[in-house]
């Protein structure tokens, strides 16, 4: 995929549909400069790391910075998945041939019946991490269906993987105020957004910004649509991209 193919999005880009799950090509908010994550490198303790957000959930516990792009001088950038990627029959094949450290989002309904072959994805560098039960749109629900929401997921994969998701992305990348406290009670150590999009059709949309890559995106990669382009095809090309900016893959755990 070369330069020419990439176009600048506005704040809220199109809707892209995903199979039995709907995301946003972009999120609906931006998160505050303030809640950016920063980190040096790997498991970097950057005292302006995102978490001086004083606003607690009303226990004295902060809530969770609200992160589409780290900061960081390595040269890396984080791909992501909301669902639907384990469908792609090559999508095993290319993380473990490619040794790509990526990060799957997961909504119980969507995901669940796939949680076998996510195990798989697992086992060769894939990240689970919660994308609510349901996915329904939290912002503006009650603190209580938040909740449900987000901790029921961190029980279901707990239960099914052994392990406790510590990142959360809700769903189209809607939050407010409510959902961070819901979040922080739930065990998550931050919500996760993204700065780029990689469409169906393989062109990559920006949420702000300048219409290219930087070091510390986050990209949200969209699943398979029948009039686009095979996921893994996508990828590659994306990987070519990212190669030759000098770039390469990070594990987003590493830094958040």
């Amino acid at each position: 995929m070369r330069c020419g193919r990439f176009r600048a999005a506005g704040a809220v880009l199109t809707a892209v549909l995903l199979t039995g799950c709907a995301q946003s090509a972009g999120p609906a908010e931006h998160p505050p400069a303030a809640r950016q994550a920063r980190a040096a490198g790997p498991g970097g303790n950057d005292p302006g790391n995102g978490q001086g957000n004083s606003q607690g959930n009303g226990r004295g516990q902060a809530l969770p910075p609200v992160v589409d792009h780290v900061r960081t001088t390595d040269p890396v950038v984080f791909l992501t998945f909301d669902d639907s990627a384990e469908r792609d029959p090559r999508f095993a094949a290319l993380i473990r041939e490619r040794r790509l450290p990526v990060t799957l989002f997961l909504t119980d309904t969507v995901a669940g019946p796939a949680y076998g072959h996510l195990a798989r994805l697992r086992s060769v560098g894939a990240s689970l991490q919660n994308h609510t039960l349901d996915h329904r749109s939290l912002r503006g629900l009650p603190y209580a269906g938040q909740r449900a929401e987000i901790c029921g997921q961190q029980t279901k994969l707990k239960s099914r993987f052994g392990v406790r998701p510590h990142l959360f992305r809700p769903p189209y990348g809607r939050y407010d105020t409510m959902t961070l406290r819901a979040a922080a009670d739930c065990g998550i150590t931050a919500v996760v957004l993204w700065r780029a999009a990689l469409d169906p059709a393989g062109d990559l949309t920006y949420t702000r910004g300048g219409d290219h890559l930087h070091a510390g995106d986050i990209v949200s990669v969209a699943p398979d649509h029948p009039t686009g382009v095979g996921l893994s095809a996508r990828i590659e090309r994306l990987l070519e991209e990212i190669e030759e900016q000098g770039l390469r893959v990070g594990r987003l755990e590493d830094y958040l």
